[in-house]
């Protein structure tokens, strides 16, 4: 007989093919959880000596063990063997080729099955805390940035075409609340991240006296899995990380957006620096934004793979199958990619330039406060319908003129309504139409600073 793996062989007459061996094996990409097994596995041995399934000596053998295999890990000096399929199966032959016997126990009252699904979560509990701590960074980024930019004028656009003035630092609160609601969703997606699979073993549980509660203690798990069948098969906390992930890379990538357009000859709204862009091979004048353009372009990668684990999920009977190896990968990736575009994000954003001086000029050509010319005969006691009109005839006659609403005379503007007075041109400037939406989430600076007091004050 020719076994094939120490840990299944015995059943099998003849070796795995060796392109199946390459097929099959997730070594290649599971090492990343290598930590968070010889974590796990030293919380099952702890435990197995409590209930009597191991003694004193063998627990200390066995923990000591792992914690060497862990530094030849970190030290690079694992001889990781594709024989032997992934990492719970590569550690436990190295356990047992330094320890013997006692190696061999420690799978007692487990399996592969719900040793993986207790590793994916130690391993996304933590990166899920780093993420969130790389969008604080990028908030604070934000507010520095708005802090400073309080007086801005920027043309708030609805269809790409000016609409009403804004403030600069009213538009990086947008992002900043985005942000925030995108925080709280990870820390929501921990909650139920947070509990415990081990104990659940193969997929009906084990017949040894385990103690689920005193190893999930240790794991600093909140829960534990009530259902071994849905605890070994289930990855919806990988898809609902994932799906915030996506949200998180959606609004990374708006932003991204804007910066792209702004930094553009035909908006020259701001200024990348030269370290965060690159230039052309062939054309010397070109600076290109490539830090936002990937940004934008990894959106699209994260996306794929909440398609993928999602697509991975929605055919598999109850309990493990196979199909499950597919879904480390791109969430490994996912994680990978979202932290490095927080980060990039965050060391970009304090060292843009703002050029308001073309922030103000472009707001200026849009007709931007015309609304605010409505509302001025709202209050002069119009209908709002019949002062949109007016105002519509006033705005077709600026055209014609090539005159904005501010420029035209107090006499060209009465032509329209008799009612408007010289009080009006107070309406139709820039600083007044900012100031004038002064209420709870309006861009007026007043508002505005005191977002971003309150911002601060939650960060804190």
């Amino acid at each position: 007989m020719n076994k094939t793996n120490q840990s299944w062989g015995g059943r099998f007459n003849e070796p795995t093919d060796e392109f199946v061996k390459i097929f099959g094996a997730s070594i290649f990409f599971d090492k990343v959880l290598a930590p968070y097994d010889i974590q796990c596995s030293i919380a099952h041995a702890s435990m197995l000596q409590e209930v009597g399934l191991l003694s004193k000596a063998e627990k200390s053998k066995i923990i000591d063990g792992l914690n060497t295999i862990l530094s030849e890990i970190n030290a690079d000096k694992f001889d990781w063997s594709i024989d032997l399929e992934d990492i719970h199966m590569n550690i436990e032959a190295r356990l047992v080729d330094m320890i013997g016997e006692a190696g061999k126990k420690l799978h007692t009252g487990r399996s592969r099955n719900d040793q993986v699904a207790t590793d994916i979560r130690l391993y996304l509990r933590e990166q899920l805390d780093t993420i969130n701590s790389e969008i604080k960074r990028l908030q604070m980024a934000l507010l520095d940035l708005a802090m400073q930019e309080v007086d801005t004028i920027l043309p708030g656009f609805t269809h790409l075409q000016v609409a009403q003035p804004i403030s600069f630092a009213h538009h990086m609160m947008a992002y900043f609340e985005m942000l925030d609601r995108d925080s709280e969703r990870l820390i929501d997606c921990r909650k139920r991240l947070n509990t415990m699979p081990l104990g659940s073993a193969a997929l009906a549980g084990t017949t040894y006296p385990i103690n689920r509660k005193r190893v999930a203690e240790l794991l600093g798990f909140e829960r534990i899995c009530n259902n071994s069948l849905d605890g070994v098969s289930d990855r919806d906390f990988a898809i609902e990380f994932l799906a915030s992930a996506s949200l998180i890379m959606m609004h990374l990538s708006r932003f991204s957006e804007e910066l792209i357009l702004w930094s553009s000859a035909q908006f020259d709204f701001i200024e990348l620096p030269d370290r965060f862009c690159t230039g052309s091979s062939i054309m010397p004048q070109k600076k290109n934004p490539d830090v936002p353009e990937l940004v934008r372009g990894k959106t699209g990668r994260v996306y794929g793979h909440l398609t993928s684990i999602l697509t991975i999920m929605k055919a598999q009977p109850l309990a493990y199958n196979k199909d499950n190896q597919e879904d480390k990968e791109p969430l490994f990736d996912s994680v990978n990619t979202l932290k490095a575009c927080l980060r990039v994000f965050a060391d970009m954003l304090p060292n843009i330039k703002i050029k308001r001086d073309n922030m103000h000029d472009s707001t200026k050509k849009g007709y931007a406060t015309a609304t605010d010319l409505a509302d001025y005969l709202v209050k002069k006691g119009l209908a709002f319908r019949d002062a949109h009109e007016i105002v519509g005839l006033a705005v077709a006659y600026g055209l014609k003129k090539q005159k904005d609403l501010s420029e035209l005379t107090l006499e060209e503007l009465q032509n329209f309504d008799q009612r408007i007075e010289k009080d009006v041109f107070d309406v139709l400037s820039l600083k007044g139409s900012l100031y004038a939406r002064n209420h709870l989430g309006g861009t007026s600076p007043n508002q505005v600073k005191q977002a971003i007091n309150r911002a601060i004050k939650n960060l804190e």
